[in-house]
C-alpha cells in the first residue's frame, strides 16, 4: 500500500522493494512514503549492516564483503525530502564472478547448477520459473538480499527512533542451547529497557559473538555451532525482537489483513529460514490455562498499568502500551558441507546435493534483521493513525 483515505485523512505508507543476486554487481532499493524532514545518513544505515554481518559461525562472504550503502536519492543535506529513497550497497565478490553473472551474453561455456539443495528454494525456483540451471535461483533466493533490507528498513527505524519507539534484540536459542531461566532473562531486560529505550538491550547483546544475554548458555551456542561444523551440519534457533516506547492503539481489530500481530508476523516470517513467528509467550500460552495467560489490568495513578506482558503488547491486533515481543524460529540452513542427497534436475539421477559457500549459523544476523523487518510494519501503524507529511507534523500529532 502506498496511499489509503480512511474518512477526511490521507495517510501515506511506507513501503520497499528489492532488487540484485547474491553475486551480481550490487543490491538496490527503493523505500517510499517516508515524511520530508527525517534526519539519515549512510553512518547510520552501515552501521547496522555492520550489525548484520557479525556473528560466530558465518561463511566465508563476510570475510569479503563490507557492506556500505550509497544514498542515490531522496535525501539532501542529511534529510529526507518525502520522494523516494535509492540505495545501493555493492557487491565486492562481483569481481570474482563477472563471467558467470555477466548481464549481457548468452552463458556458453558456463557450468550449469542442477543439483538442487533439500531445503533451499533451488527446486521449487527451477520448477516455477522453467530454468535447467540453479544459479538463477541461487542468487537471488540468497539471504545475501537482506543486506539491502536491512538497509532500506533502516530508514523507517530511524524515524521511529525521532518519535520515541526504538527496537532490540537478541537470540534465545541456538540448537538445545537455549535460555531456560526465563523469569530471570525478563528481570535482566526490565533493567536493559533503561527509560523504555529497547536498543539497550540490542547494545547489550551486540556484545555477545552470539548475541546471547546469558553467559552460560552463550558458551554452549559457541560450542555447539564449533561441533557442528566439524560435522558439517548446520545450527538453527530463536531471537526476539522487542520494541519500546509503542503507544496504546497501533493496529486494528476492525480488519483482519490491520491486525497488528499479523502484519509483524508476515514480516519476520518473510526472511529467510525463519519458520516460525509467536507474539509474546505465544506458544507457552497455549498450554496454560486463561488464568495464567492474560495480563491482569492495575489502576495507577495516571492510567492502568500491568505486571506482566505475556501477550506481546499487542490484544485483538491492536498495541496495548506495553512493549511489542516478537519471536522468530530460524531453521538451520540448508547448505551443508556434508551434503544430503537430492536429485539431479536434468538426468533424473539421486546424487549427493552440492556444497554452496555459506554460514553455520547465521541466528545473531537474523535477529538484526528480524529488527530491520519489524520497523517499517511499526512505523506505518504509526503514520496511518497519526499521519503527516512531515517529521515536525507528526511529532505535533503524537504529543
Amino acid at each position: 500500500m502506498t496511499e489509503r483515505i480512511e474518512g477526511s485523512k490521507e495517510y501515506t505508507m511506507i513501503r520497499y522493494f528489492t532488487a540484485g543476486e547474491s553475486h551480481g554487481q550490487a543490491l538496490v532499493g527503493i523505500v517510499e512514503g517516508i515524511p520530508a524532514g527525517l534526519s539519515i545518513s549512510a553512518d547510520y544505515i552501515n552501521h547496522h549492516l555492520w550489525r548484520r554481518q557479525q556473528g560466530y559461525g558465518r561463511g566465508g562472504r563476510m570475510r569479503i564483503e563490507t557492506d556500505t550503502v550509497e544514498i542515490l536519492s531522496g535525501v539532501r543535506f542529511g534529510k529526507t525530502l518525502g520522494s523516494p529513497i535509492a540505495l545501493m550497497v555493492r557487491n565486492k565478490d562481483w569481481q570474482n564472478w563477472t563471467e558467470k553473472m555477466s548481464v549481457e551474453g548468452n552463458g556458453k561455456g558456463i557450468e550449469k547448477i542442477t543439483l538442487p539443495r533439500p531445503g533451499h528454494a533451488d527446486y521449487v525456483g527451477s520448477v516455477k520459473y522453467n530454468f535447467n540451471d540453479i544459479r538463477n535461483v541461487i542468487d537471488r533466493a540468497s539471504a545475501r538480499e537482506t543486506a539491502i533490507r536491512v538497509a532500506c528498513c533502516s530508514i523507517a527505524r530511524k524515524l521511529l527512533e525521532e518519535l520515541g519507539l526504538y527496537i532490540g534484540s537478541h537470540v534465545l536459542s541456538i540448537g538445545s542451547a537455549e535460555t531456560k531461566e526465563i523469569s530471570v532473562l525478563n528481570k535482566q531486560l526490565l533493567k536493559l529497557i533503561v527509560k523504555g529505550n529497547a536498543w539497550s538491550v540490542a547494545a547489550e547483546a551486540d556484545k555477545s559473538e552470539v548475541r546471547i544475554l546469558d553467559r552460560t548458555v552463550e558458551s554452549k551456542a559457541i560450542a555447539a555451532i564449533k561441533a557442528c561444523k566439524k560435522k558439517g551440519d548446520t545450527l538453527g534457533g530463536i531471537f526476539e525482537v522487542i520494541v519500546s516506547g509503542v503507544p496504546v492503539g497501533l493496529g486494528s481489530y476492525v480488519h483482519y489483513d490491520r491486525k497488528l500481530d499479523g502484519q509483524l508476523a508476515l514480516a519476520v516470517m518473510s526472511i529467510h529460514a525463519v519458520k516460525g513467528v509467536e507474539i509474546g509467550d505465544g506458544f507457552e500460552n497455549a498450554r496454560r490455562f486463561g488464568s495464567e495467560v492474560h495480563d491482569e489490568l492495575l489502576s495507577g495513578k495516571e492510567k492502568p498499568y500491568r505486571l506482566t506482558n505475556r501477550a506481546g503488547g499487542l490484544e485483538g491486533g491492536v498495541t496495548n502500551g506495553e512493549n511489542l515481543i516478537i519471536r522468530g524460529a530460524m531453521k538451520p540452513i540448508s547448505t551443508l558441507a556434508n551434503p544430503l542427497r537430492t536429485v539431479d534436475i536434468n538426468t533424473g539421477r539421486t546424487e549427493q546435493s552440492r556444497y554452496e559457500r555459506s554460514d553455520v549459523c547465521a541466528v545473531p544476523a537474523c535477529a538484526v534483521i528480524g529488527e530491520a523487518v519489524v520497523a517499517p510494519v511499526v512505523a506505518n501503524a504509526l503514520l496511518e493513525k497519526f499521519g503527516g507529511d512531515s517529521m515536525r507534523e507528526i511529532k505535533k500529532r503524537l504529543v
